[in-house]
């Protein structure tokens, strides 16, 4: 790389520690060489399945995975399933900080994305990805953001979701104030916290706490698993003629 990387003071003091779980030794290699090349990023493990993922996971604590979907003995939608759970605390062990878990596939609308999604992970990037938009995505999903930009994320579930059996909307949602679920329907429609705002008339900082009393409340991670759950919980009904291509 030639381009001068400029980084905050906090990233410097604590980079980014990141596992690279590929079954193909070459691509492996490949994704752990680039990130290496960063110097807010750290290598702490590759893997060569998802049950090895998930291994070096519990003994490294990173903050991100980059997890292949078709991979041996467990595969990445396991993985990341047992990473959010077990890592959690969720299945008795004691907690730690589960990772934040980037898919990569070969299909931008591969059925196996969502399925991803919906266990737990923070966004998806295709396998021919550059070099500058990997970073970016690792760096993204570090800082507690999810991945995909609103639209894409709304057509990627829409065509999806719509083929998964839904649970009744009170009973998943029925925590939520109408407001904070008029903010999590318009979260899964796209559209970002200033254009929240602007349709709700009132401030940002405003529909930044809605935002963060709805994934609390639901016990999601991010804005990506809150678009999951409007869809699979029957709130937002997918628009069976809605492009599916880029915007």
């Amino acid at each position: 790389m030639t381009e001068t990387q400029t980084h905050t003071p906090a990233e410097a003091t604590a980079p980014v520690s990141i596992v690279v779980a590929d079954d193909h030794e070459v691509v492996r290699a490949g994704y752990a060489g680039l990130l290496a090349t960063q110097p807010d990023f750290t290598v702490v493990g590759t893997a060569r399945d998802g049950a090895e993922a998930v291994r070096i996971c519990r003994e490294q604590q990173p903050d991100v995975v980059l997890m292949d979907v078709r991979m041996p003995v467990m595969d990445g939608i396991q993985a990341t399933a047992e990473l959010m759970t077990a890592l959690a605390g969720l299945d008795g062990s004691a907690a730690q900080a589960a990772p934040r878990v980037l898919i990569l596939t070969t299909f931008d609308l591969d059925e196996h994305v969502y399925d991803a999604l919906a266990a737990g992970a923070s966004g998806f990037l295709l396998k021919d990805v550059t070099a500058e938009r990997l970073f970016e995505a690792v760096r993204v999903v570090a800082g507690g953001e999810a991945l995909l930009a609103p639209v894409i994320t709304r057509r990627l579930i829409a065509e999806f979701a719509r083929l998964k059996p839904r649970v009744p909307a009170q009973k998943t949602l029925g925590a939520l104030t109408p407001r904070e679920t008029e903010v999590l329907r318009l979260i899964a429609e796209g559209l970002s916290n200033p254009e929240i705002a602007l349709r709700l008339h009132v401030g940002e900082e405003t529909v930044k706490t809605h935002v963060s009393r709805v994934l609390s409340k639901l016990g999601l991670r991010d804005r990506t698993q809150a678009v999951v759950t409007a869809y699979e919980s029957g709130l937002v009904v997918p628009r069976t003629s809605e492009p599916l291509g880029p915007p």
